[in-house]
């Protein structure tokens, strides 16, 4: 392990680091973090806290990862931040344990692309695939789903929560949930459609696609209170199973936000 390790860097001897770790000049590593294989530590970074991480992650130069949360009600207590694989993060992330109020863990999937200057904080969940461009800001508690991309210096309001699939626009205020496989955009943000260029990709077929733009429309182009919308589309997953599976997030989502979606 020490040959993977600059020699000005500081690597607590109670860190657990896999042997192919390597830690680049002037980071330092606490002691209650672990780190998995093949994860490339850049230099100036620090990484502490109670954090696990996984393998073959790349984090950048001046990283800040598992400092703890900007919260005035902590204490001191010990939470966590525990990441997945193969995530890339860039410049100046700063990614923040938990806090007692919320489970006491920070947790960031796999598969990630988190873009310089991403604030990442106490209590968020960040799902799998997931892109986070340049200066994208969360306050606490906030959840990303599996797929999303987040533009350019947007901001999540704090419990906020962003669908799967979803796209939301670059500095697009998010004072509400954002729905799966909705794009949205602005100040205040607010929905414009349906992600069908990332669904394509992604393997959805012409079927699915068709079915989540008429859930769009009965959501958002019908004048429907969000309680009818909800029954119109159950009850399109009873007369046609075979887009059942796909509208099934949508109403999952809808039923379980406490903020309120985005609307026009």
């Amino acid at each position: 392990m020490a040959a993977l390790i600059h020699s000005t860097a500081l690597v607590d001897p109670l860190a657990e680091l896999h042997p192919t770790v390597s830690v680049g000049a002037f980071s330092i590593i606490g002691p209650n973090v672990k780190i998995g294989a093949h994860t490339q530590v850049g230099s100036h970074c620090v990484i502490d806290g109670c954090t696990t991480i996984g393998t073959h992650n790349q984090f950048y130069r001046f990283c800040s990862v598992g400092g703890m949360p900007q919260d005035k009600k902590y204490a001191g207590e010990p939470t966590e931040l525990t990441m997945g694989d193969r995530n890339m993060v860039r410049e100046y992330v700063t990614i923040n344990t938990g806090t007692t109020q919320d489970g006491g863990v920070t947790r960031v999937g796999s598969d990630n692309w988190i873009m310089a200057y991403v604030h990442i904080a106490h209590d968020c969940q960040i799902g799998d695939q997931v892109i986070l461009a340049n200066g994208v800001q969360m306050g606490g508690h906030v959840h990303i789903g599996d797929w999303a991309i987040v533009g350019g210096l947007a901001a999540v309001h704090q419990f906020g929560r962003v669908g799967a699939h979803s796209m939301t626009g670059g500095q697009s205020a998010v004072h509400k949930d954002v729905p799966p496989y909705i794009m949205s955009a602005g100040n205040p943000c607010v929905p414009v459609g349906i992600n069908v260029e990332g669904l394509k990709r992604r393997g959805f077929s012409a079927e699915s696609i068709s079915a989540l733009r008429e859930a769009y429309k009965i959501i958002y182009r019908r004048g429907l209170t969000l309680e009818d919308a909800k029954t119109e589309l159950r009850a399109r997953q009873l007369a046609e199973p075979g887009i059942a599976a796909a509208i099934e997030p949508m109403i999952v989502f809808l039923d379980s936000s406490a903020r309120g979606i985005i609307r026009p």
